[in-house]
């Protein structure tokens, strides 16, 4: 038997009803919020926060945190997108992409869980340090001109709905199911609730912080391309501030910034809050400092619930 008063009490419940009257207040105040222009651009800018947002919401789960995945997004935007304008095949530019955020990521993981280093201060110093990678190999010049015919995979509709919108809800019932049914997603939990129990029962703690490292970076590498493919140009600011997009939709979206707690299902809700929190205010011709000021009172608020449930469970 259902449940409802236990589904209401969900974050992910309350994130729902707030896009809801979000949509409708912005559908009354701006003609263009419900167009099909509209969502599908909507739809398209979400997509990347949604893909990145899977590993991040195992990341938190653990108690990290990785604020590089804008940089690896752009860092993967300037490897796809020299190799899309060189006239390599779109599925190298993506394997490769993958690959660069994997190792990133990996790179991630290993300062933290072998230098003994927090996550935070690890993949800041990685952010900074691939932001003068890409400085470096772009010279302050931009990648323009992507061929049309490799931009299928940012631009292209099926049943019309834009391929990485599918592509990002494929990859959500994948990873949804591997963290609530497999082994491996039932550790990260653990170590997010309790390291030092989950590493008596066995868990490798380790292997399991370097793998969602490793996982972030390579969803960053994906929505990389995607994002590469969609614009058509690489700029050496490609990806600044998407991490702070991809940790709101994943705070948001019920992931306990304490660790321990969280869903994917929850994450991809967050960013669709997150999304049309900013889309909306651009129609409405709302300043962008103000976007920041809506969104990051909305991060304070999430984690101070977090802070408060969290006292009351260990009364």
């Amino acid at each position: 038997m259902i449940n409802f008063q236990r589904i209401v009490r969900r974050r992910e419940f309350t994130v729902l009803v707030l896009i809801l009257i979000l949509s409708a207040i912005f559908s009354f105040t701006t003609e263009r919020f419900l167009s099909v222009s509209n969502i599908t651009n909507l739809l398209l800018q979400l997509s990347g926060v949604a893909i990145t947002a899977i590993g991040m919401t195992m990341v938190i789960i653990t108690g990290g945190i990785d604020v590089s995945a804008g940089s690896t997004l752009g860092m993967a935007c300037v490897v796809s997108g020299y190799l899309l304008m060189g006239g390599y095949s779109p599925f190298l530019a993506l394997v490769l992409a993958v690959l660069v955020g994997l190792g990133i990521g990996f790179v991630n993981g290993a300062i933290i869980v072998w230098g003994d280093v927090p996550p935070i201060i690890a993949t800041l110093g990685m952010m900074n340090l691939i932001r003068a990678l890409m400085f470096q190999t772009l010279g302050g010049r931009w990648i323009s001109g992507i061929p049309p015919a490799c931009r299928t995979i940012g631009l292209g509709k099926w049943l019309g709905v834009p391929i990485p919108m599918w592509i990002a809800t494929f990859l959500i019932i994948v990873f949804s199911y591997f963290l609530s049914y497999r082994p491996l997603g039932r550790h990260i939990y653990a170590v997010g609730n309790n390291p030092e129990a989950a590493r008596v029962s066995g868990v490798n703690l380790k292997s399991t912080i370097i793998f969602v490292y490793a996982l972030t970076g390579a969803l960053a590498g994906f929505a990389g391309l995607i994002n590469a493919a969609r614009t058509g140009i690489v700029q050496t600011n490609s990806g600044m501030g998407f991490e702070l997009d991809v940790i709101a939709a994943v705070v948001l979206g019920g992931t306990s910034a304490l660790g321990g707690r969280g869903t994917i299902i929850g994450s991809l809700l967050g960013a669709f809050l997150v999304g049309i929190i900013k889309n909306g205010m651009v129609l409405l011709n709302v300043p962008a400092l103000s976007e920041g000021l809506v969104i990051g009172a909305l991060i304070i608020i999430s984690v101070l619930a977090d802070i408060i449930r969290a006292r009351r469970e260990t009364r």
